[in-house]
């Protein structure tokens, strides 16, 4: 136990709630700034020699017993987390990144200035510590402190390290104030940092190569998305921030670099909910020679690796009907179902695309599905699927057979011309992941896009455009070639246990705050 746990309101340091007046709390510590100046004190210095981070210090000597001092002479940097002084004692919580030790500071060891200057730090000031490793007789590993420096003077109070941030609002906000006092917020962030880590490992192993691709784009393609227009000054042209990574890594494949990765960010000027953010990141692969089987095969193995890796275990919790947690063990089999098979299952009616659109429509209406008039069967199907039977789909479930009218970059089915060789993936109700075997046929792809076109003049405000550059990539020849994108938010979601996307966000988008 830490010799400061048992304190819950610091000396010297009101509470941190609603009712703190945090105006007179920064205007003391202020003061307190100029005071060190005068003093000749910098309280903002340039630099810091650290020799071990706290976690070094724990895994070194964390098997000492107690009341033992050593002569281990360590240099640690840190926020003050806690502090109480108990006469000639102080004791100080001190957190770095990776984790926390206690400050053992003694009037007899630092001196009666060094305790009296000790004494004057708040909660949320960085400071360096020069000391030696110890003990306390409760056996409380911590640094006895022979001399410290003020890092960085936090004039602002941090939040209560006990109830955090309650306004979620205010946490995505000022995420920086929230990531000092809310482990779970760190841990998030640890596990989305290990999910992408895993999976550019697992490519690597794969022979992929990582390349970079344009943000800004001429025609705003790859995906069904309203995408963000700017203009370029110098060339005086409309151009779009990203809605996909798509057809550049194509490009790249019809170049013969065969297997090709990136992980970036994607900008679609859309709703915000749980489960969208206007600026996400995915990761998008091609490989030659291969079609969607291999790429469903991919997918289990990129995201059961990224599972153990970031988690240590292939067991994650969703949240089931009702909102019931259940436990998925990604290392079994994961199912398969056609779009149109789950569609029979959640109606009771058998679909396909190739059926009457008046008959579609009818079971939508019947269902409570809204339909626009320039909708074709392959659409009201997804429509259907959407409300009817997505979030039924709380195990891992590759959806397949997507209606070409919904999937103009992916090729026709080999067994059937009004589906797709297209799959979806789904955990929890949602979508994680998207690939297929990539229409390579110029000839068809052209068809495809000017059949975008005509829907995005009907009013299709997220329809394709005709991409005559990539249509003239695809004439020099792609080879057979399987596609796939991961939405890397949503896996940080479901590895790191959140329903919120905002949670695996740094900085979500906001309303912009009023000062």
């Amino acid at each position: 136990m830490s010799d400061t746990a048992d304190t819950t309101d610091p000396a010297g340091e009101p509470a941190a709630d609603s009712a703190r007046d945090i105006p007179a709390e920064s205007a003391r510590r202020v003061a307190k700034v100029a005071a060190l100046r005068a003093d000749g004190v910098e309280p903002y210095p340039y630099r810091f020699d650290r020799s071990h981070t706290l976690a070094e210090i724990r895994h070194t000597h964390g098997q000492l017993e107690s009341g033992t001092e050593t002569e281990a002479r360590v240099q640690v940097a840190g926020r003050v987390m806690l502090l109480r002084e108990q006469g000639k004692l102080i004791f100080a919580t001190m957190r770095d990144r990776s984790g926390e030790i206690q400050l053992f500071v003694s009037k007899g060891q630092i001196g009666d200035d060094g305790f009296a200057a000790f004494g004057q730090l708040d909660l949320g000031d960085w400071v360096g510590v020069d000391g030696t490793v110890m003990t306390t007789r409760k056996g409380e590993l911590s640094v006895k402190v022979d001399s410290f420096v003020l890092l960085s003077k936090a004039v602002r109070p941090m939040p209560d390290k006990w109830h955090g941030l309650t306004d979620t609002d205010t946490r995505f906000r000022q995420r920086y104030a929230d990531l000092i006092v809310n482990e779970e917020a760190r841990r998030s962030f640890e596990v989305r940092h290990a999910t992408i880590a895993s999976f550019r490992r697992t490519l690597h192993d794969r022979g992929f190569i990582e390349v970079e691709t344009p943000v800004l784009h001429v025609e705003a393609g790859g995906a069904h998305a309203r995408p963000f227009v700017t203009h370029h000054h110098t060339l005086d042209m409309r151009m779009y921030l990203r809605i996909a990574l798509e057809l550049h890594l194509k490009r790249l494949i019809v170049g013969g670099m065969e297997r090709v990765f990136e992980i970036g960010r994607i900008f679609r000027n859309e709703g915000i909910s749980p489960r969208h953010n206007p600026e996400f990141t995915m990761m998008e692969l091609y490989q030659a020679f291969a079609d969607y089987s291999e790429m469903i095969e991919i997918t289990e193995t990129l995201i059961t690796n990224a599972a153990i890796d970031a988690t240590g275990t292939s067991v994650v919790t969703v949240l089931g009907p009702g909102e019931a947690s259940l436990e998925v063990d990604l290392a079994q089999p994961w199912r398969r179902a056609r779009m149109i098979d789950l569609v029979e299952e959640a109606t009771g009616v058998a679909v396909h695309p190739s059926q009457p659109v008046d008959e579609l429509r009818a079971l939508a209406q019947r269902h409570d599905v809204p339909v626009l008039e320039r909708w074709g069967s392959g659409k009201i199907i997804e429509e259907i699927f959407e409300s009817t039977a997505e979030h039924t789909l709380v195990a891992p479930t590759f959806v397949t057979g997507h209606p070409v009218e919904i999937s103009p970059l992916a090729r026709v089915d080999r067994n059937d011309p009004f589906l797709t060789e297209r799959f979806e993936l789904f955990v929890g109700g949602r979508e994680l992941a998207n690939g297929y075997s990539e229409l390579n046929d110029p000839a068809e792809q052209r068809q495809r896009f000017e059949d975008e076109q005509a829907g995005k003049e009907a009013g299709n405000a997220e329809g394709m455009g005709v991409d005559h550059d990539y249509l003239r990539a695809l004439e020099y020849g792609m080879p057979p070639t399987g596609g796939l994108g991961i939405g890397m938010d949503r896996v940080a979601m479901l590895l790191a246990g959140t329903t919120s996307i905002k949670e695996v966000i740094l900085f979500p988008t906001l309303r912009p705050e009023v000062f």
